[in-house]
């Protein structure tokens, strides 16, 4: 199979840097697939982006290559890292950005990007996925060991990604992101969930903020005009949502906002 070079940015699609790292990929393995997540991550937010890789590497071909370029601290000290964790390769900031992926699947090797011939004989300090980071996931394409590019890490960032607390009567989380809809996506997980009671088993209440949440759904399709209701989304994480409508509007809440689910008086 041809190898795949999957890339996550806040890069947009208004100017060429996305495309630039695209032809720094194909200049050194042309028979690359390059797939585009996303480039529509809000400027600078790393969390956003260790979410969204966290929610879809694992449907991507074993071996795949994730260019991961969210970088605020473009030019700075921060370290250019590549990984091996599961079955697929990163090549991201030291940042913070893999958090997500590294609380679900351990990495077996974090390597610092130090070896020089693996990089643009240039490395511009404004744009590092142009010189730096592509090189590297290009390398990775055309069959480098991932040891080759630098020295191994043990050290390298992780953001801290909260867990829900959960108690006998009451899970308590937060809205992590919000998605284009507008939908409100904690980090309760159905684990979390279904210690209170499975959906139809058990009196409970959702409240996001200050704001009772009407039901609990299994699909957007049955919230009703002007309700806002909660479901497991694709990612089996509860979210908030509103029917044809932005539920972060409707209760005017954004990340970090508290959500909970407790059981009821029958």
């Amino acid at each position: 199979m041809r190898p795949v070079v999957a890339l996550l940015t806040d890069l947009g699609l208004l100017d060429h840097y996305a495309g630039t790292m695209k032809g720094v990929v194909l200049g050194i393995c042309p028979e690359a697939t390059l797939v585009d997540i996303s480039h529509d991550v809000p400027p600078h937010d790393v969390l956003t982006a260790s979410l969204e890789l966290a929610a879809c590497y694992r449907y991507f071909p074993a071996g795949t290559i994730f260019l991961v370029v969210v970088d605020p601290g473009v030019g700075s000290a921060r370290r250019p890292l590549a990984a091996e964790a599961g079955e697929y390769r990163f090549v991201a900031p030291d940042n913070g950005v893999l958090s997500a992926v590294f609380k679900e699947a351990p990495p077996r090797r974090v390597v610092e990007l130090t070896e020089r011939r693996f990089a643009r004989p240039t490395v511009s300090r404004t744009f590092e996925g142009r010189d730096r980071f592509a090189p590297a996931a290009g390398w990775l394409a055309k069959g480098t060991e991932l040891r080759a590019l630098g020295r191994s890490l043990t050290d390298y960032l992780r953001l801290e990604i909260p867990d829900p607390a959960v108690t006998e009567n009451e899970v308590c989380g937060e809205v992590l992101r919000v998605d284009r809809f507008g939908n409100l996506i904690t980090n309760i997980d159905r684990r979390s969930y279904d210690r209170l009671g499975r959906l139809g088993e058990a009196a409970l209440e959702v409240r996001a903020g200050d704001h009772r949440v009407g039901r609990l759904v299994s699909t957007y399709s049955e919230i009703m005009p002007g309700e806002v209701c909660a479901l497991f989304g694709s990612t089996d994480h509860l979210e908030v949502a509103a029917n044809s409508a932005s539920a972060a509007e409707t209760l005017r809440l954004t990340r970090g906002a508290v959500v909970t689910v407790s059981r009821t008086a029958e």
